[in-house]
């Protein structure tokens, strides 16, 4: 059993982008990456093998709170697992729970101990303790586990932010300490990583960052982003904490975004990315391609028999045309479900892939300035 190491194998000489491999017991990860999110141990539409054979994914992620509710600890610890419950042999990361109980607004709440919710499923009443959101975490098992944080919504007002703040590091504290207390269940690393929260403001940002760098951990999260503040102010709360997070270690921006928002991040020195972005779009007939974004809903698509992205290497690229993909989506055949979250998984790995090239040959700045206006556009 290893402990978690990243290799930084090259810099852009005109930004903080850089390419490196993160190693895992379940295997290496390159540099930017963007990771397919799997909520309840399936990224939706998606067989593994799809994930492992043509999309290439090097990692995907599993949400505590779900897995929690359904199937259970005592299903994923009888399986050994969520590695062997869903047959995925390559690395998972699980976030901790703490987003997804933010979302729940009107069915939670939040005290020092933790935080109180009732399952959206059943209206169940439970409890998510720092402590307890580590050892489902080790049950689970995933190489790479999240701190129990609280992330407060992108309009708080700094009196809120910081004190949210100040009891995600407190929980953080206690989530070390359990963490420390206890081992891996299947035989394999794992790494915590703690998460910066702040908000949108520069000086909350700062605190925290520092806090978590005192803790020496193996990797940063970067929380409580994307979730309604401005663009701009988002990639200025990058640049803060960035400044701050050991340099030596992957800095993970947890649910981001638009393929925009990846390469503007990576510019600031961020490394793994995750996002609903590219399935859940995909299940709503809207694709990324590489000169732009197509609604294949749109009946402009419904005679157009050219490949879903001339560009692409992925079997589903090639083998369709826009046109059928159009009438699939019409028809609503879940086929088409399956085709749209392939294609734009894979343009989003491919993305990583382009940025990981252009940063090892120091043209990524200006690669990068050139190809966000076309991605940008609506076909």
């Amino acid at each position: 059993m290893n402990n978690l190491t990243f290799d930084i194998l090259a810099h852009d000489p005109k930004s903080s982008a850089r390419v490196g491999v993160l190693h895992t017991d379940h295997g290496d990860i390159p540099t930017p990456i963007f990771m397919p999110v799997g909520t309840a141990g399936s990224v939706k539409a998606v067989h593994q093998h799809e994930l492992r054979d043509e999309i290439d994914a090097k990692i995907i992620l599993g949400n505590t709170y779900h897995l929690y509710l359904r199937p259970g600890m005592e299903i994923l610890r009888a399986a050994g697992g969520l590695h062997r419950f869903n047959g995925w042999e390559r690395p998972l990361l699980t976030d901790s729970g703490g987003f997804q109980v933010f979302s729940l607004a009107e069915n939670r709440k939040i005290t020092d101990e933790g935080c109180t919710f009732r399952s959206h499923i059943d209206g169940s009443k439970h409890l998510f303790t720092p402590e307890n959101v580590m050892d489902i975490q080790r049950v689970i098992g995933a190489d790479i586990i999240m701190a129990f944080d609280e992330c407060a919504p992108g309009e708080s007002d700094h009196r809120y932010a910081k004190r949210a703040m100040e009891l995600t590091h407190r929980w953080l504290d206690r989530c070390i300490s359990r963490f420390e207390q206890t081992e891996p269940l299947y035989g394999h690393h794992q790494a915590l990583f703690p998460i910066v929260q702040g908000c949108k403001y520069a000086d909350l940002r700062r605190i925290s960052a520092e806090y978590i760098a005192s803790k020496n951990p193996e990797g940063c999260a970067i929380g409580g982003l994307a979730v309604g503040e401005p663009t701009e102010t988002m990639y200025d709360m990058i640049e803060v904490v960035n400044a701050i997070l050991p340099a030596d270690r992957p800095r993970y921006l947890m649910g981001v975004g638009t393929p925009a928002n990846l390469l503007e991040s990576i510019e600031r020195g961020v490394d793994m990315f995750d996002c609903v972005m590219p399935t859940r779009n995909g299940r709503n007939g809207l694709l990324f391609t590489s000169h732009g974004t197509i609604n294949i809903k749109n009946k402009k698509w419904e005679s157009c028999f050219d490949p879903i992205d001339p560009e692409s290497n992925a079997l589903c690229d090639r083998a369709y045309t826009l046109a059928y993909l159009h009438h699939l989506i019409r028809a609503e055949e879940i086929l088409g479900l399956q085709i749209c979250s392939i294609h734009n998984l894979a343009f989003y790995l491919r993305l990583m892939d382009e940025a990981r090239k252009h940063i090892a040959d120091g043209t990524f700045t200006d690669w990068k300035s050139r190809i966000i206006p076309e991605l940008s556009i609506r076909l």
